[in-house]
């Protein structure tokens, strides 16, 4: 990595040695912004995209990362896919959102876009953002990030500051999130098939919907450092409460309520620490404790009251050790990763049930990149294991998980990358439970305590072009799920019950996309723009789905002196997996900002011109059930946010590396 930024830096980066250039074939066009990697892209911020960024989020808007949409707002970071999720990480430890609200801008040196990760990142990780920054030597940095909105009661305070002594830095961040959204809507028109063979209609509305939420965090940091080791601890503990209340009506005519709420604590400890020797060789060792405590209440009162309580605590472990050998012809990483987890729910009231699981997680990976000539490579091996435990029930599953990445320059500016990877999904812990929840009148979500993980198989064809100011990219994409977890419904005595099977299931999918990047005004104005048809299938015993859809999205950024603008649309994520057909809601936005010396200001205009924007809409398309729903919000529409940001620093001096940590386990397994 350190060698990838040297090579593209100014003046200064000419003095690079020559071992430093042959390490650095990957490099395309020098000094571009964007440099196209083995598994992704090094992107380098301009100077007016960090002058004109708050914090974290309104970095990586910018950037208009390929997949990805950054919610300034509500401070998320979300894959318009379902290949899977999303890390962010500051130095190659993952960052939280108080991390982001709190980073540096003028320590960023660049930010690592890896959309091809590789073995050491373990499962259900389709997207890694690592923000490269410096370390920080001596003075102060404390600053503020106030996020209001002036349309709906919502809001995301977050307070810090950190102080440098020498080799050592103090660290606290305080944050409190809350909302109160008041103008909910839902639609749903269901019908059942009975065993006789009539049909029944229902029409469930929701008169009046309420979702309030209430969230405290603190973070406590030290961190020990020199040039060639850094130790960090941090200490973190949340506060979470969440209830919701609605109204509604079924068949026009039956009024029900249909409530939960929710209280969860949560303190988290985790100590990192990373030792470079032999200056080619690095050891990282992480741990991570995590306790989580949960209060859970919920009524769903179609047909009759119904009512259960959820007592709920989780114990989780994790560590990891990586090695890594930076030779010349090409670096080795090696690896392994232990997770310990222990759940225990006691559910009461309608909803009985004494819920205790136990299950753990060995992964061992090895990893080689490097380059054979103009050949650039990335190979690797995992091997995991997986056991699960519930009351007489066990399971153990292994998987060989190997990956390859080649790209090869077939011109100048213009590159070919393949991609071949085996890994493994693992369902929800929540949905692996022997419990059974009462959805309505009609239906009951059960767990299988039965089903296993399942193997993923993954091909992977890009194109891409690029110079200083063009970039563009064509993807093609290929996905085998075999015996993957798919949900079932069943009927018996006029009620249906969803569950998860394993049973000869096949999820495929494939998509054809095209990603384009165009500095129209070097340093003033970018356009990007991205497109893809996406075809899936869904194929067991019981049903054989197919569907066909378009996803893409389009932005505009300008940097006009003091101000910055940005527009940005998507239309969402549609899809289907098992018997669902799901639209993710559009996003639309514009916001401005503008820097006043250590203080910028910056409005959100969230879905204007719509007074009741779409959150989701789904289809339920099984043999039994068929439903259209739908779920709006008012306090969405026309959604105006005003954030200001307060930074300043003193005395501050760089060097090297800062880590900051955030692998803490938020799974309760819940049923609900």
């Amino acid at each position: 990595m350190k060698s990838i930024f040297i090579c593209c830096m100014l003046s200064a980066s000419f003095a690079a040695s020559a071992q430093e250039a042959v390490e650095l074939q990957e490099v395309t066009v020098k000094g571009a912004r964007v440099v196209q990697r083995v598994d992704g892209q090094t992107i380098y911020p301009t100077r007016q995209q960090l002058d004109g960024s708050a914090d974290g989020y309104s970095l990586l808007i910018k950037l208009a990362l390929p997949h990805l949409r950054i919610d300034p707002v509500m401070h998320t970071v979300t894959a318009l896919s379902n290949l899977g999720g999303v890390q962010v990480r500051i130095n190659d430890i993952a960052a939280s959102k108080e991390d982001l609200l709190a980073l540096d801008m003028k320590a960023v040196k660049y930010i690592d876009y890896i959309d091809n990760p590789g073995v050491r990142y373990g499962e259900g990780v389709a997207y890694v953002i690592n923000i490269i920054v410096k370390h920080p030597v001596s003075g102060y940095d404390i600053g503020a990030d106030l996020t209001n909105t002036l349309t709906a009661t919502n809001g995301d305070e977050t307070v810090y500051g950190k102080y440098n002594i020498g080799k050592s830095e103090l660290g606290v961040t305080y944050s409190l999130n809350y909302h109160n959204f008041k103008g909910m809507e839902y639609d749903e028109y269901s019908t059942y098939e009975l065993e006789s063979g009539e049909k029944r209609n229902i029409l469930r509305q929701q008169l009046e919907g309420q979702s309030k939420n209430l969230a405290h965090d603190i973070q406590l940091t030290y961190s020990l450092s020199d040039s060639d080791y850094v130790f960090q601890s941090k200490f973190s503990a949340s506060r979470d409460i969440h209830p919701h209340r609605a109204w509604q009506r079924t068949g026009g005519t039956e009024i029900y309520e249909d409530h939960s709420s929710s209280r969860t604590s949560s303190p988290v400890l985790d100590l990192y620490l990373h030792r470079e020797f032999a200056r080619h060789q690095s050891l990282t060792a992480n741990a991570v404790g995590t306790y989580i405590k949960t209060d859970n209440h919920t009524e769903h009162n179609e047909g009759g009251n119904y009512a259960y309580h959820v007592k709920g605590e989780t114990y989780t472990f994790w560590a990891e050790t990586v090695y890594e050998n930076r030779l010349k012809p090409f670096t080795l990483s090696l690896g392994t990763q232990y997770a310990q987890q222990y759940i225990n729910n006691l559910y009461s009231g309608d909803a009985d049930a004494d819920n205790a699981m136990r299950s753990s997680g060995l992964y061992f990976f090895g990893q080689v990149r490097g380059h054979l000539g103009k050949l650039g490579y990335m190979g690797g091996m995992g091997l995991s294991r997986r056991y699960y435990r519930q009351d007489e029930r066990t399971n153990h599953f292994w998987l060989f998980r190997p990956k390859l990445t080649i790209s090869y320059p077939l011109a100048h500016n213009l590159k070919v990358k393949y991609d071949f990877e085996v890994s493994q999904h693992t369902s929800q812990i929540a949905l692996v439970s022997n419990v059974a929840i009462k959805q309505n009148a009609w239906e009951t979500l059960v767990g299988n305590p039965d089903i296993h993980p399942n193997r993923v198989t993954s091909h992977d064809l890009r194109m891409t072009y690029s110079t200083p100011r063009l970039m563009t990219e064509l993807q093609g994409y290929w996905r085998l799920n075999a015996d993957c977890n798919m949900e079932k419904y069943s009927r018996e005595n006029g009620h249906f019950y969803q569950t998860q099977t394993n049973a000869d299931n096949e999820c495929n999918f494939f998509f054809i996309q095209s990603y384009n990047r165009w500095e129209a005004i070097p340093d003033g104005l970018s356009v990007t723009l991205y497109g893809g048809i996406y075809r899936f299938y869904n194929f067991t015993d019981e049903y054989r789905h197919t569907y066909t859809a378009f996803n893409g999205g389009a932005s505009v950024e300008a940097y006009l002196g003091k101000w910055t603008l940005t527009a940005y649309a998507d239309n969402g994520w549609n899809f289907m997996e098992g018997e669902h057909r799901g639209h993710q809601a559009p996003a639309w936005y514009l916001t401005a900002s503008y820097r006043i010396k250590d203080i910028t200001l910056s409005v959100y205009a969230q879905h204007p011109f719509c007074a009741s924007p779409l959150n989701y809409k789904t289809e339920v398309v099984s043999r039994y059930i068929h439903k259209d729903i739908s779920r709006h919000n008012r306090d969405y529409g026309n959604m105006l946010t005003l954030n200001i940001t307060w930074h300043l620093s003193s005395g501050r001096k760089y060097r090297d590396i800062q880590r900051t940590m955030n692998h803490q386990d938020t799974e309760t397994g819940i049923l609900q």
